[in-house]
């Protein structure tokens, strides 16, 4: 874990400034990640009313300024995995899907869109395999990928 970096649950009355993060980062991304298919005030009450009290949802901070953000929804989903542009590269990701692997213990999947190719690499090197693609059963109507992760034993008992 990089140096200044702390990871802890998200708090219940941080869903708006975690929506925003989000928000940022998709912008950031735009052309890679296709526009967010809902206003800005829909995805902070989303944010607020119903991932952070439904899922597991993991904050990152980076010398004290949140830069990513991980949700998990039981018993194998990473719904949700968001690094601002500033810390990509920094391990803040990693360290993220660290918690994930810890959390979630074997198998672990997640959805990304197929023109997120920086996504992509970052979950296959990290032992994510594209196990289904749909042509965008989304709400964007973009194409996307899931990706399968199993726990490094499952791993070696197949091989």
């Amino acid at each position: 874990m990089p140096d200044g970096l702390g990871i802890r649950r998200a708090r219940e009355d941080e869903g708006a400034v975690l929506a925003d993060l989000y928000l940022r980062v998709r912008r950031e991304n735009a052309g890679a990640i296709p526009a967010v298919a809902h206003a800005d005030d829909s995805v902070r009450a989303w944010w607020s009313d119903v991932l952070v009290v439904r899922d597991e949802v993991w904050v990152a901070e980076l010398d004290g300024e949140t830069v990513g953000v991980l949700a998990l929804r039981r018993p194998d989903w990473v719904d949700q995995l968001y690094v601002v542009g500033s810390a990509a590269g920094r391990g803040v990701g990693s360290a993220l899907l660290d918690v994930a692997r810890r959390e979630l213990g074997g198998r672990r999947q997640l959805w990304t869109f197929q023109s997120n190719t920086g996504a992509r690499r970052f979950y296959e090197r990290h032992g994510f395999v594209d196990v289904e693609r749909t042509s965008g059963d989304n709400q964007e109507g973009a194409p996307d990928v899931r990706y399968l992760s199993v726990a490094e034993e499952e791993s070696r008992e197949s091989s």
